[in-house]
């Protein structure tokens, strides 16, 4: 059974649409333990509940977490150091769920900066996009560690052979500031095998390459686009259905199921949630503005990244590449 920590109070919604989505999650295969405040806590019936009396707001600054050790935040995380739960799940703010990982968890050996992972739909089912928004800034040294950790969720995910992309304004070498140009000699050492190049933000979803490797403000903003992309597409199709004649609605009817599965597949919630990939435990962060349906599967996530041992995984590619210099 997994154990599953959730903070009742990080996100836009919360604690109400966190408790609503911890019990459409619940289910005999997973124990959540809910951390909240007394308030919060009180209608969440037939779950394990620790409770505190602060939590971080949206717009903390990303330190705070360190200093406020009876918040939420750092409470889950601590109990995840402990080994009371198997993973931490949260929706509050990325810096400082970041900060708090790195301080309470530590991180991997080999790693210098942790990230963020998050599977994006692709025509081959999903692409990593690595840094999705913890670190806006950074060295070419550590979008190798991005590509590492994003290769090894890749192949946990079901990927044999995950093929990495440098995300960049263009496809040729010379392309990009004096970062991912140091980067590309680097990467292109470490994965001779696996990496194909400088990719574009539109082969993202292509199915070009299986990882996306970038800095976090350039993966937030790709990230986020494709969010609303999506949302357009889906608020487009609902709206000329809508406004369309007796037998173009026929034909939406006999499509139904189509565009259901069209919903399904480009919806971010379905998604969940990202891993915090680098540190030692295993930490989700949901999207700060989640709904119950978002949470449900960021939980779904979260157990899925402890069966299939995502943090070990991770552990061994590091260990592999920072022997070897490149990988094999």
């Amino acid at each position: 059974m997994v154990r599953v920590a959730l903070d009742l109070m990080g996100g836009d919604k919360a604690p109400t649409e966190i408790l609503e989505g911890a019990k459409l999650s619940s289910s005999q295969d997973k124990k959540i333990l809910l951390i909240g405040t007394k308030h919060a806590l009180e209608k969440a019936e037939g779950f394990g509940k620790v409770e505190v009396d602060d939590f971080l707001p949206m717009d903390v600054k990303p330190t705070e977490v360190i200093r406020r050790k009876n918040s939420s935040m750092y409470v889950g995380l601590k109990l995840l150091k402990e080994g009371t739960v198997d993973v931490f799940v949260s929706a509050g703010n990325t810096g400082a769920l970041l900060a708090g990982a790195t301080f309470v968890l530590g991180r991997i050996e080999g790693v210098e900066r942790p990230a963020l992972g998050v599977p994006v739909p692709s025509t081959n089912g999903f692409t990593i996009l690595i840094d999705a928004g913890a670190n806006a800034h950074v060295r070419a040294e550590h979008l190798v560690d991005f590509a590492v950790m994003g290769f090894s969720y890749a192949k946990i995910l079901g990927c044999k052979m995950p093929k990495i992309g440098l995300l960049n304004v263009g496809e040729e070498e010379t392309k990009g500031d004096e970062t991912t140009k140091e980067a590309y000699v680097l990467l292109k050492k470490s994965f001779p095998e696996n990496f194909v190049g400088n990719v574009e933000g539109h082969d993202i979803n292509t199915g070009k390459v299986d990882v996306v490797v970038s800095d976090g403000f350039s993966g937030n903003v790709a990230m986020k686009t494709m969010e609303g992309t999506a949302k357009m597409i889906l608020q487009t199709l609902k709206n000329k259905v809508d406004s369309a004649g007796i037998l173009q609605k026929l034909g939406a009817f006999l499509m139904k199921k189509v565009f259901v599965e069209l919903k399904k597949t480009l919806d971010p919630r379905t998604y969940g949630g990202g891993l915090v990939l680098g540190v030692n435990g295993l930490v989700v962060k949901a999207h700060g503005s989640s709904d119950r349906f978002a949470i449900s599967n960021a939980i779904k996530v979260a157990c899925q990244g402890v069966q299939m041992q995502v943090i070990d995984g991770i552990r061994g590619e590091i260990k592999r590449v920072r022997d070897s210099g490149t990988h094999r």
